[in-house]
Formats: C-alpha cells, sequence, structure tokens
C-alpha cells in the first residue's frame, strides 16, 4: 500500500466514523420519551455491547465480560417509611379526637430499608421489588458512581412483586431484557445486588429450576403470579430487586426471595422470569396498571393424591386440573368444562400451575390464546379470550394523581385505594418538603393534610386555597400518615 493509498483509507474511515456517531446521537436524542415499549427504549441506544451478535462468550467459564457490562446498571434502592410518634404524654386533641401532638416527644419515626434495582433504559426506567418500596413515602436511588437521585413511583405489581421507578436522568448504562425462556436448567448465572449495604456485588451460580411456586405472594383477589428461575447464585437481604443475568450480560429474572431459615443465602434463591418481568415492566409504561388477562378456572395441579382430594377418577399423570370454570369467563366461552385437564398453551406444555400462570400472565385483557386439553383422557383445543377481572376486555388506564405546589411543598391528591383502606373522605399527602418552616414543624413526606385550621381539605387545591387564607399566621395541620396514625402540627405561615 503506498502513501496515497494509506490516507485515502484514514480520510474514508474517519467519515464513516463520524455518520454512525451523528447517526447514534440524533437516534438517543429523538427517542428518549417517545417509546411506549422497552423494546423500543432498548434497541435504539448504543449503550450495550454484549447484545451484539458479533459477541462471542470465550469458551470456559468466564463471568468478567458480563459482570463489567451489568454493573454499572445496578443500583441501590433505599425506601422510606413514616412509622408514627413514639409513645408521650396524654393530650387533649389525641384523647378526644386520636390526634396525635408532636410536642414534647420526638417527631414520627422513620423506617427504612433497602434493596437493589436494575436500570432499564438510558433515560432512567429502573426495576425493582415492590416489597423494597411498599408504603414508602420516599424512594432514593443511588447509582454505582454514588449520584443520588429522588425516584418516581411509576407503578407497582404486589401480584408478581414487581414495580417501575423512574429517576430524572439521562445516557445511562442499562440491562437489556433476556429471553428467560431459552434458559436452561445447569445454565451459569450471575446475581447482581447490594446484600448487607455492600453495593455492586457479583454472585455465580447456576439455574437449579425454573416455574417454581413457594408459596410466598398474597393477593386479596388471588390473582399472584408465581414461576420462579430457582438459582444457587448467593442472595441475601439487599439482593431484592436486583437482577439475575446471563453471561450476555441480558436480563433473565429479578431476584425477589430466599429460601432460608435464617434470614441468610441457604442455597435457595428465587428470581421473577424477564418473560413476566418485561410484560409487566411495558404494562406499567404505557398504562401505569398492570393489564392482566385472566382465563377464569379454578386450577390445581395433577398430582398422586389428587384423585383422593378431589373423589374421582383422573385420567392424566400430570397437568393442571380445573376445578371449577368461573361464569361469564373466556374459559367458559370457549368450552372449557370442571374435570378438564390443561397441558398446553400456546403450544407450549403445561403440565403444573406456575407453568400455566406464567404463560397467561403474558397476556393482556382481549388477547387470545389456544389452549390444549384433557376430556376423558381425550387431547382437545380450543381458543379462549381472555378478560380482566371486570370480565370484559377493556384496558384499564391508572389514574395520574394531581398535584399542587405551596413554597416548596408539593402535594399529592388522594387515589380511591388510600381514601378506601384509610376511611377517607378526601384529603392531600405531602409527596415534597423543600421548606424550611414545614420541616421544623417536624411533618414529614406521606402525611396526609384532611384539615388546615378550621378548613376541610379534600384535594390538593384545598390545601392551597386554605394556606393562602392563613398567610402570615400560625395554623395547625391535622391529618393521618399512611399506617393510620393520626397526628397534627404547628405551622408559621
Amino acid at each position: 500500500m503506498n502513501r496515497k493509498q494509506f490516507f485515502l483509507g484514514m480520510v474514508l474511515a474517519s467519515l464513516i466514523g463520524g455518520m454512525v456517531a451523528v447517526l447514534g446521537v440524533n437516534l438517543m436524542q429523538n427517542n428518549q420519551d417517545s417509546s411506549s415499549n422497552f423494546d423500543e427504549k432498548q434497541n435504539t441506544s448504543f449503550v450495550n455491547w454484549l447484545n451484539d451478535d458479533r459477541f462471542v462468550i470465550p469458551e470456559g467459564i468466564n463471568f468478567v465480560a458480563s459482570a463489567e457490562q451489568v454493573t454499572p446498571a445496578v443500583v441501590n434502592v433505599r425506601s422510606t417509611v413514616t412509622m408514627g410518634n413514639r409513645e408521650g404524654g396524654v393530650d387533649p386533641l389525641e384523647e378526644f379526637f386520636g390526634f396525635r401532638s408532636p410536642r414534647g416527644e420526638a417527631p414520627p419515626r422513620q423506617g427504612r430499608s433497602s434493596g437493589s434495582g436494575a436500570i432499564i433504559s438510558e433515560d432512567g426506567y429502573i426495576v425493582t421489588n415492590n416489597h423494597v418500596i411498599e408504603n414508602a413515602s420516599k424512594v432514593d436511588v443511588t447509582l454505582q458512581d454514588n449520584r443520588r437521585f429522588t425516584a418516581r413511583v411509576i407503578g407497582t405489581d404486589p401480584t408478581t412483586d414487581l414495580a417501575l421507578l423512574k429517576i430524572d436522568a439521562n445516557n445511562l448504562n442499562f440491562i437489556p431484557f433476556g429471553n428467560s425462556d431459552q434458559a436452561k436448567i445447569g445454565e451459569w448465572v450471575l446475581a447482581v445486588g447490594n446484600p448487607y449495604e455492600l453495593t455492586s456485588t457479583v454472585t455465580a451460580g447456576i439455574i437449579s429450576a425454573k416455574s417454581r411456586n413457594i408459596g410466598i405472594l398474597r393477593d386479596e383477589s388471588n390473582l399472584q403470579v408465581e414461576s420462579f428461575i430457582q438459582t444457587d447464585a448467593a442472595v441475601n437481604p439487599g439482593n431484592s430487586g436486583g437482577p439475575l443475568v446471563n453471561l450476555n450480560g441480558e436480563i433473565i429474572g429479578i431476584n425477589t426471595a430466599i429460601a432460608s431459615r435464617t434470614g441468610g443465602f441457604s442455597g435457595y434463591s428465587f428470581a421473577v422470569p424477564s418473560s413476566i418481568v418485561k410484560k409487566v415492566m411495558d404494562d406499567l409504561l404505557e398504562f401505569g396498571a398492570v393489564q392482566r388477562g385472566l382465563l377464569g378456572v379454578v386450577i390445581m395441579d395433577v398430582n398422586a393424591d389428587i384423585e383422593e382430594m378431589i373423589g374421582e377418577e383422573v385420567n392424566a399423570s400430570r397437568g393442571v386440573y380445573i376445578r371449577e370454570v368461573n361464569e361469564g369467563s373466556g374459559g367458559e366461552e370457549a368450552g372449557l368444562q370442571k374435570g378438564d385437564i390443561i397441558i398446553g398453551v400456546d403450544g407450549f406444555d403445561t403440565y403444573s400451575t406456575s407453568a400455566l400462570q406464567e404463560r397467561v400472565a403474558r397476556k393482556r385483557p382481549g388477547d387470545k390464546v389456544e389452549v390444549k386439553f384433557l376430556r376423558d383422557g381425550k387431547e382437545m383445543t380450543t381458543t379462549a379470550t381472555l378478560k380482566n377481572v371486570s370480565g370484559d376486555t377493556k384496558v384499564v388506564i391508572k389514574e395520574i394523581p394531581k398535584t399542587t405546589e405551596f413554597d416548596g411543598v408539593i402535594f399529592e391528591d388522594l387515589n380511591a385505594s388510600i381514601k378506601e383502606r384509610l376511611e377517607l373522605e378526601g384529603g392531600a399527602s405531602i409527596s415534597v418538603i423543600e421548606n424550611e418552616a414545614w420541616k421544623e414543624s417536624g411533618v414529614q413526606e406521606g402525611f396526609i393534610i384532611t384539615k388546615i385550621g378550621r378548613t376541610k381539605i379534600l384535594n390538593g387545591e384545598d390545601v392551597i386555597e386554605a394556606l393562602n387564607n392563613y398567610r402570615g399566621e400560625e395554623v395547625t395541620i391535622l391529618g393521618v400518615y399512611p399506617n393510620g396514625q393520626r397526628s397534627y402540627y404547628d405551622l408559621d405561615l
């Protein structure tokens, strides 16, 4: 190669590199907030390189590449829960009306819990466990580089123990979703998190089992979904919400629970598979609430004891036995009957209730599923249209709470579930306090104001009107904390 050819090659390489860089920047800028699911968010960023088809895992066992890629995108999640005041002397308002005064006693106690989370988009969306942030009045997120943010809770799903958070940041490292269906028993995996406040801890293990139901989730409507990936990667308190990743650096699960008599790791840990995680995250991103498609049947596993339990012969050695079909459900409309044994959905075997629940939990109301089942020993198929808990196929959109602001304090209108749980006609909760007078009064974030002076409070607008009316005076605000503890505070406006 002569000198002229060499310099020509250098010029061409520079031009091509510049065009690629400009294209990448434009794609990232144009896609920050327009996506309605995490496939779009993750596929339009150049942050992750392990997802490239050209990347090949080195021969033998090598966790270095995956660990280096994943750890910058794992965060520490700290939740603050207001727990009410310590016991103090008797106060007239407390004695007669149940309101507790902060005078002469310590301010309301602040309970704190710590867990982990995984960044799943460059613009700051984070997946964690619901139990990590449940009932929190404030959620703080600390990145690997020690930057700290106050996170917004976009949505939660107690039925799968998952939650979606958002921090105001961009150009973040994130972890792409992998396919948990393709994960094999015996495959090496890494668990990454913050056990015992030890940040960015990486442990290794193998997938020990899939579709595990260990009976730890509870839901009032009995809609909990348990189909965990079991692994022997060491997971301890503080790992909850952190990712379980494969050697490609992809999320195949979110670490959620351990089986232990001591509270520490005993060899068994469990993760929500990414097939469920991604669906729940997409629902929370788009609608603010999970869209659960239901078949509408009451089920149980076929096992050696089933005939004794139901008092009749079962012509199968495995599968999911239908004990009851709900009236008006998609299952009833598809022709499913009591006594049928479901053995497959959409071409995948479902020989256990957890496997069936996992397949159906990926769907939304209105989706159709092909169900393979046994009736009197004969294999049959049918197509069912899934419905929601209300018995129709409508999408449920979460109501976004209205916020108002007064002198550095932000208030949120109460949603229906909180009003029902606390038996309140209305009120406004304090979400952010950046005002010294309010801080000095002792009131904590999460406090729900129901009365200011003589003014009844039903929403945030009532708060603003009342505070303006009492401006320049000392006023008493009354209310209740999310745990039910009533209290009042004297505030100098």
